[in-house]
Parts: C-alpha cells; sequence; structure tokens
C-alpha cells in the first residue's frame, strides 16, 4: 500500500540500497505562466532495500540530485513554498504505479539560486515472489498554488531492484498491482469562497444635515493587471467610504468578499497595496489611498486579510463629485503588479465645496482640512472585509485582484518551469 509522503505503522526494516538514473524530460508549466514547454534532464537517486518477503510493507525514496534549472532572476523563493509529487513505475513480479509525495520543505531560494526539492517516499506493500524494479516517471512541482508537471521524453531505466521471497508460511498470492491510497494533492489551494453581508447607507440630499459619515456602494470592477509575467484580467467588488473632516474627507477603499488562504510563507513587511482613487462629476483628479505592510508573517495556508486602504481628499470644485476605484497597485516580495479598470464604476457621490489647493483638474489630492463642505453620499455600503476571490472564468489560477497571495501565485507559474532555460535568467 502506498502511503503518500509518509511510512506507515509495520514498515519493514530491510537494507536498502541507492541508485541513481537520468533521463531526458519535458516539463509544461501552469497555463497562467504564458511559458512554452521546456526540455531538460532529470537526475534522481532511488532507495528501496535489496531483500523483502511477500507481505512487507517497504519504503521508497526518491531523491532529487539535481533539480535541472535555477530559480529565474525574478523572484527571491520564501522557505518551504515548493513541494515535489511523483509516480514510480513498479515492473516485474508485481506490477503499477506507486504515488510519491514530498513534504513542502525547502530553504529559501535566491534569484538565481540552484532549486533545492525535498525527498519524496511512499510505501510499497510487496504481493509477491520475485524480482521487483522501480523506475522512475512522471512528476510535478507545486509552488504558489500552480503545478508544473514533468514527463520522461525517453525510455528510463529502473532504478531499485527489490528479491521479494516467500513470507513466513509461503501462502500463495496472485500477482496484483500495488494499490494506491488516497494521496491529497500539494497544498496551497485558495480558501473557499464566502459572502459579504450589507447595511443600508445613508442617501443624502442636497444638505447634509449634520451627516459626517458616507457609505459607497459596492461596484464590480473589472481590471486588467500588468504582472511580471503578462496581462491578467481579474473582477473585484470594491467600495470606497468617506468620513467628513472639517473641509475634507477621509476615505477608506474596501476588498470585499472572502479572505484568501496564503499559498507560502510570507514575511513580514513585504506587501504594500495602494490605489488611486478616480474623481469625476465636477471634481478631477486622483486621490491616493494606502495600506499598512503586513505586520506579522502569514504562514502558508493561514488566511490572507487585506488591510483597508486609506487617504484623504480634498475638494477643489463645488458641487456634485463622484469617487471611482482607480489603479492599484501592489509592490509585493520585490514585485510590482499594477492592475487598471477597463471602465470606470462610481462607488461614491459628494455634494463638495471647493476648498483651497484641492483636487480639481490636478494629480493626486490630499492635504489638511479646512473650510467647510456640504455632503451627500449615494449608494448602499456593506460590512468590511479581505481579498476579493474573483474566480474569473479564463483564469481560475488567478484567485484574486493580484494582491498578496494573487501576485505570489503569478509569480510561481514563471519561476516554477523547472528545467534549464536560460534565457529565462
Amino acid at each position: 500500500m502506498l502511503g503518500g509522503a509518509g511510512v506507515l505503522l509495520g514498515v519493514a526494516a530491510v537494507p536498502a540500497q541507492a541508485a541513481e538514473v537520468s533521463y531526458a524530460t519535458e516539463c509544461v508549466p501552469p497555463a497562467i505562466s504564458g511559458l512554452p514547454p521546456v526540455k531538460g534532464t532529470s537526475e534522481v537517486e532511488v532507495t528501496a532495500p535489496a531483500t523483502a518477503k511477500v507481505g512487507d510493507e517497504v519504503e521508497v525514496v526518491w531523491k532529487f540530485v539535481q533539480a535541472a534549472s535555477k530559480n529565474p532572476d525574478l523572484i527571491d523563493l520564501p522557505a518551504n513554498s515548493v513541494q515535489p509529487s511523483g509516480t514510480l513505475k513498479a515492473a516485474g513480479a508485481q506490477t503499477g504505479d506507486l504515488a510519491m509525495q514530498g513534504p513542502r520543505e525547502n530553504p529559501a531560494i535566491p534569484k538565481g539560486g540552484a532549486m533545492v526539492l525535498s525527498d519524496m517516499k511512499g510505501t510499497l506493500k510487496l504481493t509477491k515472489a520475485g524480482q521487483v524494479t522501480l523506475t522512475p516517471d512522471a512528476y510535478a512541482i507545486n509552488a504558489m498554488s500552480t503545478d508544473t508537471k514533468c514527463a520522461p521524453t525517453e525510455a528510463v531505466k529502473s532504478a531499485a531492484t527489490i528479491n521479494v521471497t516467500e513470507g513466513d508460511g509461503g501462502t500463495s498470492t496472485p500477482t496484483q498491482p500495488p494499490t494506491q491510497t488516497a494521496t491529497p494533492p500539494p497544498s496551497g489551494t485558495n480558501g473557499g469562497g464566502g459572502s459579504s453581508g450589507s447595511t443600508g447607507g445613508d442617501d443624502g440630499g442636497g444638505d447634509d444635515g449634520g451627516q459626517t459619515d458616507f457609505t459607497g456602494k459596492e461596484v464590480q470592477v473589472p481590471y486588467k493587471c500588468k504582472t511580471p509575467i503578462g496581462d491578467k484580467d481579474a473582477t473585484s467588488p470594491v467600495q470606497i467610504n468617506a468620513k467628513k473632516n472639517g473641509g475634507s474627507y477621509d476615505l477608506t477603499v474596501q476588498f470585499k468578499k472572502s479572505v484568501m488562504d496564503s499559498p507560502a510563507d510570507i514575511p513580514a513587511d513585504s506587501v504594500k497595496p495602494s490605489m488611486e482613487v478616480v474623481l469625476g462629476g465636477s471634481d478631477q483628479g486622483t486621490v491616493r489611498v494606502e495600506g499598512p505592510t503586513n505586520s506579522a508573517p502569514i504562514k502558508s495556508g493561514d488566511p490572507i486579510e487585506i488591510p483597508d486602504l486609506k487617504g484623504t481628499y480634498k475638494p477643489g470644485a463645488t458641487g456634485e463629485s463622484t469617487l471611482s476605484p482607480g489603479v492599484l497597485t501592489v509592490e509585493a516580495l520585490g514585485t510590482t503588479t499594477t492592475c487598471t479598470p477597463s471602465k470606470s464604476e462610481v462607488s461614491l457621490t459628494l455634494d463638495t465645496t471647493e476648498q483651497p489647493g484641492g483636487a480639481s483638474g490636478g494629480g493626486s489630492a490630499g492635504g489638511s482640512a479646512g473650510g467647510s463642505a456640504g455632503g451627500s453620499a449615494s449608494g448602499s455600503g456593506g460590512t468590511s472585509g479581505g481579498l476579493a476571490d474573483t474566480g474569473a472564468e479564463d483564469h481560475g489560477s488567478l484567485r484574486a485582484l493580484g494582491l498578496v497571495a494573487g501576485t505570489v501565485t503569478l509569480l510561481g507559474g514563471a519561476v516554477f518551469t523547472f528545467l534549464p532555460r536560460r534565457r529565462m535568467h
């Protein structure tokens, strides 16, 4: 029986042998990377007992002698972000596929550094006397929620042979393929989608009547993102809220719906989101809003909570002014992803009064509060949320807007091309 990445109780303690083989391989990067298949050579060492008895459960180890490519000069890979899985072919006295899997354990791998993969293990129950050969076959590398799939392009030599003798009692067992327990797929999948509730916003009209808090409506924003590995599309629900502060407004931009599980360990202070809120109607220009960097490391599998983006809007015109989500920029792990809305979606409308040095016609707005402003807001609000679960049909691997995990996922598709590709360095 295959026991996945671990050793089952009762595994036979017998002398082991190790043999190394190399074979031509073609690796297919994840579709989201947009990269073509890559050809190279795999070098692996297989360790298995030299002798055993019928009925024994023996441990088999697949060690990557050479990971066949360096980490491209794109990003530094976090520790414990890579997980290999693969298949050994059993032949001879018994035949079948033996599933192998390694833990998600690796040192931090710098740009241009040698790829380091954990040893894969599996457990085989021997059912027939005779020689059983073990030959490496296809394997996959999971990193940042993406898989690179590699398969031999030539006949591969067997890497280990187990001489199986009759067990005590000498029972006669028909030849059977080794059966395999269900092995979970490599981790790093996204968290389940949630739903966000909504609360009624204040629909002002003309005079604010002393109102200070203005709740925008949740809008679906279609983004076109420029990533380090190409263009990607995603749609996310976004809401802009405002609080009057003298003659200015303190803005809060929220990304709605569920958070996403982290596909890898993310260091503290490594992610910085920001956005340019677009002004329209009577006013013109943009207002920059920012979120804080992550104050603590985020472990693989833990939820990623995106903080609210905040900034100050100082009106540059009197009248009805609109606020819409604009260009989103995320700096993460030394890279930058920029997402631009393909169409404008107004989240909040305010009745504004021009302030000295205000926004109208200029670039980013800001500054201190001053004077007085009337204000009304249209739209309905919602509860605050985290990273959007976009799940666009044509980009299933782009689970969110290109923020923390989305950025890492996209980069993972580029990094794990796995076999030699000199032009990528």
